[in-house]
């Protein structure tokens, strides 16, 4: 099903949305509940809430491939990804951070391409050198001083978008037998339990208030359970490549929110990296004018 189908167009555009403001969201309750705290409580409140509802609407959940696939989907889309991004956050900034993870659907033509699930044009080689252009622009000329700390953080952010193209091949090839529903609850509780032992390595130093709970359950209900539904219903719609271009206008969003909300700041190179990366991504995904037809030909 193309992009352009009036219900894969909303999802697409709702989930933009959702996940650019969830960088936001992310920078508060990393603040307060910690790295892993942020991602295993966001990961059990998302499987917990997608639980409630099968069992409240008598849907029964068919988990029909074996359970390590759902443990591999849990550890790279759910848990690493997750936590490379926020260990990034602090480091480097919202609209960095944002930048950087746009960078996933050029990690996910690679692995595609290794895994024979797609196909590689010169557009897309194009594609891909400037996308590694780019970083290296954002990385090379940033606002702030090129520190120990500012580099971790950027290859933090990198490693978890790696993650998530993985994630998001595998689950596009191993488990698209299951539905989106069944993938998404079976990934985050996964992630979640993978997750909670770290707790005893980075716990939560601080008390929460009734805000910060409502902010970690906005994050695990709408930007984790519903988003993520939506997400791995795209990859079985449209494919792995063609669903992690939504993260152009997530990039957007949370770019507009880094600068505009949280006065974060961009060199003049640094947005030129910027555009060098989301050029790049639109031509691996061939979104530019003269490529009409040509993701069709490289397939999904």
């Amino acid at each position: 099903m193309p992009i352009r189908s009036p219900r894969v167009l909303a999802e697409y555009l709702a989930l933009s949305l959702i996940w650019g403001l969830s960088f936001l969201f992310m920078l508060r309750v990393v603040a307060v509940f910690g790295l892993v705290g942020a991602v295993c409580f966001r990961a059990l409140i998302a499987a917990g809430i997608l639980l409630l509802i099968s069992l409240s609407t008598g849907r029964s959940l068919r988990f029909v491939v074996p359970w390590h696939r759902f443990l591999i989907v849990g550890a790279t889309t759910v848990v690493l990804q997750l936590l490379g991004l926020c260990y990034a956050l602090p480091l480097i900034g919202t609209a960095m951070a944002a930048i950087l993870v746009a960078a996933i659907p050029l990690f996910a033509m690679l692995i595609g391409h290794w895994w024979g699930l797609e196909q590689i044009t010169m557009a897309r080689v194009v594609g891909l050198m400037l996308g590694v252009l780019g970083i290296g622009l954002l990385v090379g000329f940033p606002s702030q001083a090129i520190t120990g700390r500012f580099l971790l953080g950027c290859a933090s952010a990198i490693g978890g978008a790696l993650c998530s193209a993985i994630g998001s091949n595998y689950a596009s090839a191993r488990l698209n037998a299951v539905a989106p529903f069944e993938t998404t609850l079976g990934a985050f509780f996964i992630g979640g339990i993978l997750s909670l032992p770290l707790l005893a390595v980075s716990p939560v130093r601080v008390v929460p208030t009734w805000e910060d709970w409502c902010n970690l359950l906005v994050l695990g209900a709408l930007m984790s359970a519903l988003a993520y539904v939506m997400y791995f219903r795209l990859v079985a719609s449209v494919g792995a490549t063609r669903a992690v271009s939504v993260e152009f206008i997530v990039t957007l969003v949370a770019v507009i929110i880094g600068t505009a909300l949280l006065h974060e700041t961009l060199t003049a190179i640094q947005c030129v990296g910027a555009v060098t990366i989301l050029t790049g991504c639109a031509l691996v995904l061939g979104l530019l004018p003269w490529q009409r037809g040509d993701l069709a030909k490289a397939g999904s």
